[in-house]
């Protein structure tokens, strides 16, 4: 910690070049191309570690790109994120697995929402998905019950850690530094300038040329001080439980998507390990204590596609926040990446409600972004 607030306090008689608050997968993967493009880059966490909150409590999931609405960002993003990601780990030996994903209509009422998600694929260049058959799904997860399935063989699963790790690796390479435990208060213009404000008893402002805000869960507080007007943030926390024992499931399973998310899925981890979430609560404040009290509504809903589970072998895994654009009952909302074009500031970048597909996109994100500052 002395450390990290000396090398602040050295910045402070020096020009700064590149600010990216947060060090989650998508502040790491812009800080990354910052460097890689000969900036001087400089990431602030909040945390004592990198990624410990959006970028550490999700799927793990590599989506294909399906759900989005066609000509979103998060439509593109996905789809050319997703290559890339790929590409990185094979390069890399990042673990993970193309173990595609079967969404599944429980009941024959449910089939039209498969035909809507394959045109929605089809808008968005995803052209690999297929249409099965109730006895193909059963032929491939005999364990599920479906009427009808829609196949994604693209879709995978990837160690996210292991993939931070050797960005946080890319972006020390090129001379770039994250500095951990260094709270970011508000972003200011002082002078016509931007300013980061952190917090604490040594509190320091630095003035980069370039400022990025991909603060996640509090991308929105930050910006409290400038002129402009964020858009609203809703929390959805989502919990998480571990399946014990053999898995009864060889992929991906998805029922048909619901309000606020994608339903209570079926997740692989890289060691075999089923996991079954998240719901979707909306909550007031960032809160990641596991709440067991609605263990009969995931009993439920994961039932409806899994018949034969055993509810003593759930066991709570993690909880995970999404930051949000659209509350409950209200239409999903793209992302959000505001340069100068959109709020007039030179230099600065904020990244708003950056939640699924996130991880997937995290490269296409951060090429996004040098774009829209002219590098």
């Amino acid at each position: 910690m002395v450390r990290v607030r000396q090398f602040l306090c050295f910045l402070m008689t020096e020009k700064v070049d590149a600010v990216v608050i947060g060090a989650g997968v998508v502040g790491l993967a812009v800080a990354r191309a910052l460097a890689i493009r000969g900036r001087d880059v400089l990431v602030l966490e909040r945390n004592g570690a990198i990624g410990e909150e959006t970028s550490s409590r999700n799927s793990e999931v590599i989506h294909a790109g399906i759900y989005y609405a066609p000509g979103s960002l998060k439509a593109r993003l996905c789809r050319v994120g997703k290559d890339m990601l790929y590409a990185y780990a094979r390069e890399r030996g990042i673990a993970h697995r193309r173990c595609g994903k079967l969404i599944v209509a429980v009941h024959e009422e449910q089939t039209g929402k498969l035909d809507h998600i394959l045109h929605c694929a089809e808008a968005n260049q995803v052209d690999d998905l297929r249409l099965m058959s109730a006895d193909e799904c059963a032929a491939m997860e005999p364990e599920v019950r479906a009427a009808k399935g829609l196949f994604s063989p693209s879709t995978g699963i990837i160690d996210s850690h292991d993939l931070m790790t050797n960005l946080h690796g890319d972006l020390i390479r090129h001379g770039g530094v994250v500095a951990l435990n260094t709270n970011v208060e508000a972003i200011e213009l002082k002078n016509g300038c931007l300013a980061g404000r952190t917090g604490g008893a040594e509190g320091i402002v630095l003035k980069p040329e370039i400022l990025v805000n991909a603060a996640g869960l509090w991308a929105q507080r930050l910006v409290h001080s400038l002129p402009l007007t964020p858009p609203p943030l809703r929390y959805a926390i989502g919990h998480y439980y571990a399946l014990s024992g053999k898995a009864p499931f060889n992929h991906l399973v998805y029922p048909v998507p619901e309000d606020g998310g994608l339903g209570v899925h079926v997740t692989l981890d890289l060691g075999g390990q089923v996991k079954f979430g998240p719901d979707v609560r909306w909550i007031d404040r960032i809160d990641y204590r596991f709440d067991d009290s609605r263990r009969s509504d995931f009993i439920k809903a994961i039932s409806a596609y899994y018949p034969d589970l055993d509810p003593a072998r759930l066991q709570p895994a993690y909880t995970g926040i999404r930051p949000k654009l659209s509350g409950p009952g209200e239409p999903a909302v793209d992302f959000r990446i505001d340069g100068s074009e959109s709020h007039g500031i030179p230099g600065l970048v904020n990244l708003f409600g950056i939640e699924s597909p996130g991880l997937t996109a995290a490269f296409a994100i951060a090429e996004d972004v040098v774009s829209r500052l002219g590098l």
